[in-house]
């Protein structure tokens, strides 16, 4: 009986153990999030500039004509979210209303980025109509750039290719799919169909010529405009056209669960699992669930077109906006299929990484963003090993959704 009390007592002990150190994820990086934004808000008082990342050991930021500046709204509302502190509200909306004008943005697909996560988080969070209007008509923009002989959204304008001699006139890439959010929105909230008519075509259309047979995916399609005839496949911020690109893989993970949500159709969901299985199961997935910024970068049968330096790193750079979108899209994808047990599995041991100091900047850092070591475009030398404010909404967004299921 004494035996069975002390095994007893023990497990007691050991889950208290668990809990706490599941909460410790949570109330550390939300801690350090307060922290770190509370003085990016002081050096930057108002919206007319957005942090974006470091360079030359400084504070980079854009202008609202980039494709980042609903991040940083964004990471705000997440803030406000997990603390309800008015004051936090209050810096949200500031920062998310000065991006109304981008409502008519039509020359490329980021619109979805720009607006849905900065007045996304504000519809859902305040119930303001205003913002459902904004965002409707956003969607009206990014439906400019659909083209129904293509069956995609224009993602990029005219462009060449590393190479300099192929020409893509109708380039789509793979980050296009997390902008479809926007488009289901806007049907849910309107009811009509059109822009999720626009979203499914698209999903469908990338699902037939962004992926390989093993689910990764060309970061680029150019398709011929005028007959939808696919001219190339490539990669743009990845390692060579073959190459896996990491965050690459991870829009699309998350862009198929989220479409899967919106729709419920099987087609989305099995090519949510195909693509995370690819990432789970890939031999050059580091232990700590942190990607390298290409999962082939530097192998053998991967030849890049850009002027790779095989001397540039002593170390393949890892990349932490990619794992944070991961973990964002394992958490959604787990409550779809039986046995999601390993994809909560796999977010919990990636934000624990995150969480750590390997990853996590310390107080007054970082030029106070949240994470550490992020790629942007190696292949254009710029944004390597930095941090990237996109990294710290999707960490952000992680860590709400595992918040919440541990509360279940």
């Amino acid at each position: 009986m004494k035996m069975n009390k002390l095994w007893i007592l023990c497990l007691l002990v050991l889950c208290s153990c668990g809990t706490k150190n599941e909460e410790n994820i949570v109330s550390r990086g939300f801690e350090r999030a307060e922290q770190q934004l509370s003085a990016q808000l002081k050096a930057i008082p108002e919206p007319t500039e957005y942090p974006r990342t470091i360079k030359d050991g400084k504070l980079k930021t854009t202008k609202k004509n980039d494709w980042t500046e609903g991040f940083y709204p964004g990471c705000l509302w997440y803030v406000y979210e997990y603390n309800r502190n008015e004051d936090w509200k209050e810096a949200a909306i500031k920062w998310t209303e000065a991006l109304e004008p981008l409502k008519k943005l039509t020359n490329h697909h980021d619109i979805g980025f720009l607006m849905y996560c900065s007045f996304g988080n504000a519809y859902r969070l305040t119930g303001n109509e205003n913002y459902k209007d904004i965002l409707v008509e956003s969607a009206r923009s990014l439906c400019t750039r659909f083209n129904e002989k293509t069956g995609c959204i224009e993602s990029w304008n005219y462009r060449k290719a590393w190479n300099g001699i192929d020409e893509w006139f109708y380039p789509v890439i793979i980050d296009n799919m997390m902008n479809l959010e926007l488009l289901y929105f806007a049907t849910k909230v309107t009811g009509d169909s059109v822009y999720a008519h626009i979203a499914n075509t698209h999903a469908e259309t990338t699902a037939k010529n962004q992926f390989r047979a093993d689910y990764s995916n060309y970061h680029v399609v150019n398709y011929d405009e005028d007959t939808g005839k696919v001219l190339h496949k490539a990669t743009c911020q990845g390692f060579s056209d073959n190459s896996a690109w990491a965050r690459g893989q991870a829009w699309a993970i998350y862009g198929y669960t989220m479409a899967y949500r919106e729709t419920k159709r099987k087609d989305f969901l099995d090519m949510a699992v195909h693509t995370a299985d690819f990432w789970l199961n890939h031999s050059n997935l580091p232990e700590d669930g942190v990607p390298y910024w290409d999962f082939n970068a530097g192998q053998e049968g991967y030849v890049p077109d850009w002027n790779y330096d095989p001397q540039m790193f002593k170390e393949v750079p890892r990349d932490a906006s990619a794992a944070a979108v991961a973990a964002s899209a394992f958490l959604e994808l787990a409550d779809y299929v039986a046995g999601g047990e390993k994809y909560d599995q796999a977010a919990e041991r990636i934000l624990k990484s995150l969480s750590s100091p390997a990853y996590l900047a310390e107080t007054g850092t970082n030029c106070n963003f949240i994470l550490m070591h992020s790629v942007g475009s190696i292949p254009h030398e710029s944004e390597i090993d930095v941090p990237l404010v996109y990294a710290d909404y999707y960490y952000l967004e992680a860590l709400l959704r595992y918040n919440s299921k541990q509360k279940k």
